[in-house]
């Protein structure tokens, strides 16, 4: 791998010229006219009673696949122009304009649907055994299943034209918000204006008193954009509860479940063995506590390093550790992760105007994932980096796949993720040169169960109670952060002695549009990749094709089948759960014994 690799990606190989780009003005285009073309085809289609009748519906089929990877391009593109600039505005002008092309495509899709729901039983078997078909059978029955559940397809329709000014336009609003987020902040006489994920970044230091007045001014900033946000979070609520009210859905996890293809049954067996086994990590935060030389953590300490006071690693750093590591356990990994390095995939580079967080997203037509986060060397900025590759290593296996098949759940999805990260995590622990430097990186592995088991849990915890209270009116941001507080000390056993109020503003995820509870698969996907890495261990070399197959499986099924198939194991039951949360356990101990 080559040395002082770039920091900034290259979104050029797209579109050339950025979000004044015409060649993306005339994809655009092209776009459109592939939607119009399949609503044309869908309005010629007759209910088929036989299975030459069904074979009809092959191009259709195509067409709405094709523009799926479109659109998926698009929308790919105006995301990584508006995080790498928030000041950018005619990105935001064509995020908006490719939501509103989504609304009109969402609209064939349930025009399709309806469709599907008209076909009778025997031309729909003899549809699906069509060999064309076989890798997309079973996206093509669950849309089948869900549509049966939807309202009429006239009225889906103009909910999806109506959400692209009202819900996703409160999901637009928020981005805006969080654009404005400044903090200034004093460090050694020089003054700096930090953006939001900057300011995240510094609130890994060492120094508890940068943490502290970092805190303080992070908690100001976002009070002072709490009235946008609580507009936000209000109405993108409401506009999900009005609409399952109208469908005849009650529960609010009913959407979440079935977008991540899981059962509440696996849910509740998942979340049960965590709150079994919070004590020790309990005990893990009040020995934290002592190590920093305070009584009880805040908020901002329980991400803080200790041991050998924070390891910092230079980008090409980071990138050598995370590749010769994925290189033990899967070289095809490996080899993707140079290619992501070198072809400028990533956007690491620290600098003012990003938006905070990290995500990975896909190119589909062009077969390349883009990579974005604010790096500033931190042992967890490795893993982050690590967790993204993750991500985009499950899409490149998928690439040769039909666009139906590549369409995987978030849950799966952090698999891949939450699985390179603990590649990477785990070998920096044992590859520790000295015992300063084994605590800090096992300190910083146990902070990531900490974030599953605890942080995440609270976000769940929030959401609920959220939506619980939205039912019966608008919610003040006062009332949110009481909320958050309450959900926090539940989630973290009042284990604390200051917590972060305004949280519910400050996370990115409670404003994602594309579904609610955008917290705990990221939970299931963290223990589910560690039943995955006993598996690596176990298996050595003949992992890496176990484990290719089982991406590629991950839009063609349920969880529950996912994990039958390919582990022999049942995620309804508490068994699988508890095993990987003793390995997380095993960690705290370890960490225990160092500290005594």
């Amino acid at each position: 791998m080559q040395t002082s690799l770039p920091q900034t990606w290259n979104l050029e190989r797209f579109f050339p010229g950025g979000s004044g780009s015409s060649a993306f003005a005339d994809f655009l285009e092209e776009l459109n006219g592939n939607i119009a073309t399949l609503n044309g085809m869908l309005g010629k289609l007759s209910v088929p009673d036989s299975a030459e009748a069904a074979a009809e519906l092959l191009p259709v089929i195509d067409l709405l696949q094709q523009a799926s990877l479109q659109i998926r391009e698009a929308d790919s593109f105006t995301a990584c122009l508006a995080a790498e600039n928030q000041n950018d505005k005619k990105a935001v002008i064509l995020s908006g304009q490719v939501k509103s092309i989504g609304a009109d495509y969402a609209s064939a899709l349930t025009r399709f649907d309806d469709f599907l729901t008209r076909i009778g039983d025997e031309a729909w078997n003899a549809l699906l055994a069509r060999p064309e078909l076989k890798e997309i059978t079973y996206p093509l029955e669950e849309r089948r299943a869900l549509a049966a559940e939807k309202l009429p397809p006239e009225q889906e329709a103009l909910i999806n034209d109506l959400a692209v000014d009202g819900y996703h336009g409160w999901g637009e609003l928020y981005n805006t918000a969080v654009g404005k987020f400044r903090l200034s902040f004093e460090d050694n006489g020089v003054v700096t204006e930090l953006s939001a994920g900057q300011a995240a970044n510094k609130m890994h230091s060492p120094d508890r008193g940068v943490r502290e007045r970092l805190f303080r001014g992070w908690e100001a900033q976002w009070e002072d954009l709490a009235d946008y946000c609580a507009d936000a979070l209000n109405h993108l609520g409401g506009f999900r509860l009005k609409l399952y009210e109208r469908r005849g859905w009650e529960s609010i996890h009913k959407e979440p479940l079935a977008v991540n293809r899981m059962s509440q049954e696996t849910l509740d067996a998942m979340w049960g063995v965590i709150e079994r086994n919070k004590d020790v990590f309990v005990q893990y935060l009040e020995r934290k506590a002592k190590l920093l030389g305070v009584e009880k953590l805040s908020w901002h300490d329980v991400e803080a390093p200790v041991g050998g006071g924070g390891e910092t690693y230079s980008y090409d750093e980071g990138a050598k550790l995370i590749v010769d590591q994925f290189r033990r356990f899967s070289p095809k990994l490996a080899d993707f992760s140079v290619q992501a390095f070198e072809s400028r995939w990533i956007e690491a580079e620290d600098r003012p105007g990003k938006r905070p967080g990290g995500f990975c997203t896909s190119f589909p037509l062009a077969q390349e994932t883009r990579i974005f986060m604010t790096y500033g060397g931190t042992a967890s900025n490795v893993s982050t980096l690590a967790h993204e590759l993750g991500h985009g290593y499950h899409q490149h296996v998928m690439n040769d796949l039909p666009a139906l098949a590549q369409e995987y759940a978030m849950n799966v999805a952090e698999t891949a993720s939450t699985f390179a990260e603990m590649v990477v995590s785990d070998a920096a622990v044992k590859g520790a040169s000295t015992a300063a430097e084994r605590l800090t990186l096992l300190e910083d592995k146990i902070q990531r169960s900490v974030a599953f088991y605890m942080n995440i849990h609270a976000r769940f915890i929030f959401e609920t109670a959220f939506y619980e209270e939205r039912r019966r009116g608008i919610v003040s941001a006062e009332r949110l952060s009481e909320l958050m507080v309450s959900a926090q000390k539940t989630a973290y056993r009042d284990a604390l002695n200051e917590y972060h109020p305004h949280f519910w503003a400050s996370k990115l995820h409670f404003y994602i549009t594309e579904v609610p509870f955008y917290n705990f698969p990221y939970t299931f996907g963290y223990m589910f990749s560690t039943g995955l890495y006993a598996e690596a261990l176990r298996l050595g070399e003949a992992f890496e094709e176990r484990y290719v197959a089982l991406l590629r499986d991950t839009g063609r099924m349920t969880v529950e089948e996912l994990a039958a198939k390919h582990l022999g194991i049942d995620l309804r039951k508490p068994d699988f759960w508890q095993q990987a949360m003793d390995l997380s356990i095993a960690d705290v101990r370890e960490f225990m014994k160092l500290t005594e």
